[in-house]
């Protein structure tokens, strides 16, 4: 009886613990079971045990004395080790909004918040806009001559972008914009970024961090009624100067100043700052009329009161304002944006040039900061996503097309695998893209998934890209008005570097602002630390302490039964071939939770830098979040079986990186048997979850290689060319290429000879007179291996240089030879 009724103890206290009951229901649980044992006669060491626990339950649930005897004591050495943070630092944490990132660190996501978001779609305006429009425009864009020949946008181009507002996607309609909403932005970059990376840059930035976006949050209504109708129709093109030579990825270090005095503007003395500053990197800079600039305010003569340091402030210099100095380029790798230096000297502007006016004098970095909220997760996510997307049209159409040893290359394993990787990665791409996009719309501004998004999606993009590459072998690297993939294998690194390096943002800002803005605890015991009023300070630690400890405790409990029954003992919220999926990211919750309290216990302030751990389990989050994203796309597309590989892929590498990346974390935790103890509750069973399996990952593969459903879901949203330029021959070959499949089979069968651009004359004409086939189908073999031939063909031209015409970059492409 005596092991019954411990076992009854354990247990009793385990179900608690892992449903977070309160303190005092585990009190009152422990009393019952202590009264239950003295009435059964248990043995004295039984009832002992109950007794004492009992005694520092009870303790424990009378805050004055718990924080007498505990909680001031832990207060104490806390103020000592807890680290100081930065204004500029704390005006980052506080940016934005938490969303379901906070549901992820929250240990037991509620997934009907995450079901209940409503699906993602466009407006029929914006619709209008992508089918018109944007679809207009792509028509007149060649990457070749973009970037090789004119290193520009084609004037027309240009025309047709202002005409059509496109700098004005975030302008509402009432000052003449197109007032889109964020998956009305991300559509319109997505497609344009399929077609051209130089045009969708063009318009993606005055459509994130810029004038636009500062104005409508901060600006003056003197302001706004000013300079938003000119940036909506063109009038005024937009650029934003932030980064300057010694403060890059550390902005907040930038050494351009405004001092406040007194100068002459429009004849008059008026008080203003004078400006010196030297920014580079910055896009539209060469052809701008406004630049939007940041810079540190300072009054050593105390004009506007007695704080000499005011901060980061932001405001608006027309660039014809004398001391500017502007026009210069830098050429961007793989692109032609405009790009380039921005200087000024001794430039005076009155105050009304500050973005909000005088009133937001030192309130700049607060407000870039608001902005990236929102701002970073659209315009290079979606450029990401469109990269994914082509890779997975592009390389999936030239794997079918392209024969080696009598046969697709498509169908060979070692080509299987990077075709599933980039159909994979593009399937979670764009559910994240889209699920964030519809937080957004809905009011919510989530700077740690905004910074997540931008970090994985460009690094995803990068593996596509270079997985691309190498299944188009020889046809990648020769450049040419017939390589599509060139120019954006070249590009990468642009994406990678810009608004946060991914190295910066996966290594400190995705964990390390992720844990403090959405641990349920650790922000509310921060903030303790630095208020004025001790009794109220030790109040509020007690009561974020406690909660902690049950926080902490409850996915210690829940990490080790959920790992080792699989989740088994959670409820999916929906019945189908997914649902238990949704029960294993209920036990990855768990254990993330559990290994990051154990985390910040052994390192305490000092994790501030420990990066590489802190990288880690910022891939964790991001590959829960992404899961969870992926299982969210499959209800909202209506569960088509056709995206069942597709899903599982995704969802089975995120498991398998999340399971890889914690085991990586807990191998730091210095004492061995804190090694062992932590990775022993968070996977019970050992390393579960095992990445794709090749099986699968051919399912993948031969997504891409038809023409389906689940293909045309995975491109939709890119720009689909039905030209003769290098994709529409491509999509012409494809088309040509499956439609002609099985007519070539019977040819095979009945003369044991693949058909090829080199016979497929003579074997049809065989075939023709055998009565297998009839004219139109012989016509359509040839075409296709014609078609076939072109796609394959790369560019040449003329050498040596003598034999080029006199300036020309304007070299001329080889013509594919006929079949």
């Amino acid at each position: 009886m005596n092991w019954l009724l411990a076992l009854f103890l354990f247990a009793g206290t385990l179900f608690l613990v892992y449903h977070r009951s309160s303190l005092l229901v585990v009190a009152l649980f422990t009393a019952l079971f202590t009264a239950g044992a003295i009435w059964l006669k248990a043995s004295m060491l039984l009832i002992l045990i109950g007794a004492i626990s009992v005694l520092i339950l009870g303790t424990l649930t009378i805050r004055p004395l718990r924080r007498f005897l505990v909680t001031n004591h832990i207060f104490s050495l806390f103020q000592k080790v807890m680290p100081n943070i930065s204004d500029t630092e704390r005006e980052a944490l506080e940016a934005g909004t938490v969303w379901w990132d906070s549901e992820l660190f929250s240990g037991r996501p509620k997934w009907k918040k995450l079901l209940d978001t409503p699906k993602p779609g466009l407006s029929e305006r914006e619709q209008a806009f992508i089918d018109g429009p944007v679809e207009e425009l792509c028509k007149m864009l060649n990457s070749w001559e973009i970037i090789e020949q004119k290193r520009d946008l084609p004037p027309e181009a240009w025309e047709f972008i202002k005409a059509q507002r496109f700098f004005s996607m975030i302008i509402p309609e009432q000052y003449g914009g197109l007032g889109f909403s964020a998956q009305g932005n991300s559509a319109v970059v997505t497609k344009l970024a399929s077609c051209s990376v130089t045009a969708a840059v063009t318009v993606m930035v005055p459509n994130s961090l810029g004038p636009g976006e500062l104005l409508m949050e901060f600006g003056t209504d003197e302001q706004k009624q000013y300079y938003l109708p000119r940036l909506a129709d063109g009038r005024e093109v937009p650029c934003f100067g932030l980064t300057s030579p010694a403060a890059g990825s550390d902005a907040a270090s930038m050494v351009d100043s405004g001092i406040v005095c007194k100068g002459i503007y429009q004849g008059e003395e008026t008080l203003g700052l004078r400006l010196n500053w030297d920014k580079r990197y910055i896009t539209l800079a060469p052809v701008a009329t406004l630049i939007g600039l940041a810079f540190k305010a300072y009054d050593p003569d105390g004009l506007l009161g007695d704080e000499e340091n005011l901060g980061i402030t932001c405001a608006l210099i027309p660039v014809d304002t004398p001391g500017v100095e502007n026009g210069n380029r830098h050429f961007p790798i793989g692109s032609a944006f405009m790009n380039g230096p921005t200087r000024g000297q001794d430039v005076f502007i009155p105050m009304d040039y500050i973005i909000g006016g005088q009133a937001r004098i030192g309130q700049g970095w607060r407000m870039l900061m608001q902005s990236l909220a929102a701002g970073r997760a659209i315009s290079l996510p979606g450029l990401g996503t469109a990269g994914a997307k082509m890779c997975s049209r592009t390389s999936g159409a030239y794997a079918r097309i392209r024969r080696q040893f009598k046969i697709p290359v498509g169908y060979f394993e070692g080509v299987e695998e990077p075709l599933a990787r980039i159909a994979g990665n593009t399937y979670r791409m764009d559910a994240a893209r889209l699920l964030t996009l519809v937080a957004l719309d809905q009011g919510e501004k989530p700077s740690v998934l905004s910074a997540l998004l931008k970090y994985q999606l460009t690094e995803a993009n990068r593996q596509c890209v270079n997985d691309a590459m190498d299944i188009h072998g020889g046809k990648g690297i020769i450049q040419g008005p017939n390589n599509y993939l060139g120019h954006a294998y070249m590009a990468i690194p642009i994406a990678i570097t810009v608004e946060g390096a991914n190295i910066l943002t996966r290594c400190m800002i995705v964990f390390g602002q992720g844990v403090i803005r959405c641990h349920p605890w650790l922000l509310k015991e921060m903030q303790t630390a630095g208020m004025e009023d001790e009794q109220k300070a030790a109040q509020q630690f007690d009561r974020a302490l406690f909660g902690h400890i049950g926080y902490t405790l409850s996915n210690m409990v829940r990490s080790f039964f959920l790992g080792l029954t699989n989740g088994g003992l959670t409820r999916a919220p929906v019945d189908n071939e997914l649902s238990h999926y949704y029960r294993r990211i209920n036990h990855l919750c768990a254990a993330f939770c559990f290994i990051n309290d154990i985390v910040l216990a052994v390192f305490g302030g000092g994790f501030k830098f420990k990066e590489k751990i802190s990288g880690r389990l910022a891939d964790v989050l991001s590959h829960l979040y992404m899961a969870c994203a992926v299982l969210k796309r499959f209800e909202d597309t209506g569960r088509p079986e056709e995206d069942l590989p597709l899903a599982r892929w995704a969802l089975r590498d995120s498991f398998y990186t999340i399971q890889e990346q914690l085991v990586g974390v807990t191998r730091h935790l210095r004492n061995p048997l804190l090694i062992l103890g932590t990775r022993f509750i968070a996977f019970p069973r050992g390393r579960q979850y095992d990445p794709p399996s090749d099986y699968l990952g051919k399912r993948v593969a031969r997504i891409l290689l038809g023409n389906s459903q689940a293909r045309n879901r995975l491109i939709a949203g890119t720009y689909h060319s039905q030209a003769d330029d290098a994709t529409g021959l491509l999509n012409k070959a494809f088309v040509a290429t499956l439609a002609t499949a099985d007519l070539e089979k019977q040819i095979r069968a009945a003369f044991k000879q693949v058909v090829s651009p080199y016979n497929c004359e003579q074997l049809t004409e065989q075939a023709l007179a055998a009565g297998i086939i009839d004219r139109t189908q012989a016509d359509a073999i040839c075409e296709a291996q014609r078609l076939a031939l072109a796609v394959i063909n790369v560019d040449e031209f003329p050498w040596p240089p003598e034999q080029i015409d006199e300036g020309a970059r304007d070299l001329p492409s080889a013509a594919p030879k006929a079949a």
